[in-house]
């Protein structure tokens, strides 16, 4: 391998502490958020003259960030009129057992997930599972590690399940059904992996009979508002069904935010308030950190202690994007190997191995994917812990199980 020159060496010392800084949430000494160390990362390539500032535009890519604007202004648009609390109190509500409360929980988060942004439905489950578990004298964390595994699982199903599958789905040029016929029946089985381990983890818990009681709930998870909700359900149930006919999802899903924005019922600033923008900002500046490796030559170092993974057949891809997820997460990690995937053999099978792996791997650990971090925060703010060690002695024989079997069904 040549030396590396100046600009490269500056371009992989830089792209390494952003990609690590985003990996962990934080660099030593400095208040930065994931989204602030991302854009430090891409602004200090600009300064340095390593890219022009139009070469640093050049490599956002503005197809997935429009996907996923759009689609976290339908989550919002959604949580505004309380369809994830309806759907998720139907569904609490007609469990007769503890067991068939998880049951229903996970899959309840699965489905949810696969067809919007996992986090988003983290984010409105975890009080009401908090709450129930509370009313029934529950233990809680369980059910926490549960709903974090399943809307990780679910949201392997589709391209608007996570951000790494949109990655996947944009840049490998796989439409929303392929995606779904492909990925869609690892997610069931990779629930019922989950529903299996968390209840023979946990016998006795399972055991207990429980009635759920609707009316003890809080009330703003009683029913969505009234109002514009139909108007906000036929606009999404019309964007899924242009996925399901192969429309452009990108401009699908723009098309069905644009809607929401005008005739929801919602006002557009209410709508735009809620949104992730850390998220937009964290994936503009790793398209031009990551991008600037892999445009400069400067990515060999990283890549060659995994390449020999990559080029090895499907069992070591897979493991090698696990791998490289746990230690980079998951969206710098399918980034940086995009580049990788159309010059291996089978790049249609590659680049849905490299979003199943990617999404699975983050049930190995509590910082393995951001719906887990999601979930233990507020889980911490009404008092209940989930330990690193919690989570892992699920997690990890979670993870393995769905792997293989996502590895296996891949390769049949």
């Amino acid at each position: 391998m040549p030396p590396l020159t100046p600009d490269q060496t500056l371009t992989l010392a830089t792209a390494s502490v952003t990609l690590l800084g985003v990996a962990f949430g934080r660099l030593p000494g400095l208040h930065l958020n994931r989204a602030t160390i991302a854009l430090v990362g891409a602004g200090v390539l600009v300064a340095a003259g390593v890219l022009e500032l139009r070469e640093a535009w050049a490599l956002i890519d503005g197809e997935i960030l429009t996907l996923l604007f759009a689609l976290m202004v339908v989550n919002a648009a959604l949580t505004h009129v309380g369809l994830f609390r309806l759907l998720t109190r139907l569904a609490v509500s007609r469990a007769r057992s503890a067991l068939g409360l998880l049951v229903v929980l996970c899959f309840t988060a699965g489905v949810i997930s696969a067809f919007f942004l996992n986090d988003t439905v983290v984010l409105m489950f975890t009080p009401l599972v908090l709450r129930v578990c509370l009313e029934l004298g529950l233990k809680p964390v369980p059910y926490l590690v549960a709903l974090a595994a399943s809307a990780n699982v679910g949201s392997v199903a589709t391209l608007t399940g996570n951000p790494q599958n949109l990655v996947v789905g944009v840049q490998g040029g796989i439409g929303y059904l392929a995606f779904a016929r492909a990925l869609a029946p690892v997610a069931l089985v990779g629930l019922v992996v989950v529903v299996a381990l968390v209840a023979l983890s946990h016998p006795r818990e399972f055991r207990r009979p429980v009635t759920p009681n609707p009316s003890a709930l809080p009330d703003d998870l009683k029913a969505p508002r009234e109002g514009s909700r139909w108007r906000i359900g036929g606009v999404v149930a019309g964007m899924l069904a242009a996925f399901a006919l192969g429309a452009p999802v990108a401009e699908a899903a723009l098309l069905a935010a644009t809607a929401l924005l005008l005739v929801g019922g919602i006002p557009a600033d209410k709508l735009l308030a809620e949104l992730d923008w850390n998220l937009l900002l964290l994936f503009a500046g790793l398209f031009v950190t990551v991008g600037a490796l892999g445009a400069s030559g400067a990515s060999a170092p990283l890549f060659a202690p995994v390449q020999p993974l990559l080029d090895a057949g499907l069992a070591s891809l897979v493991a090698a994007v696990a791998l490289l997820s746990n230690v980079l997460s998951n969206v710098p990690t399918v980034l940086l190997i995009a580049p990788v995937v159309p010059r291996l053999s089978d790049p249609q099978t590659a680049w849905l191995a490299v979003a199943m792996a990617s999404t699975l791997a983050g049930n190995l650990t509590l910082a393995g994917a951001v719906a887990n971090l999601i979930v233990a925060e507020r889980a911490r703010r009404e008092g209940v812990k989930v330990s690193f060690w919690a989570f892992f002695k699920l997690g990890a024989p979670i993870t393995l199980l769905t792997l293989l079997f996502g590895w296996w069904w891949l390769a049949s």
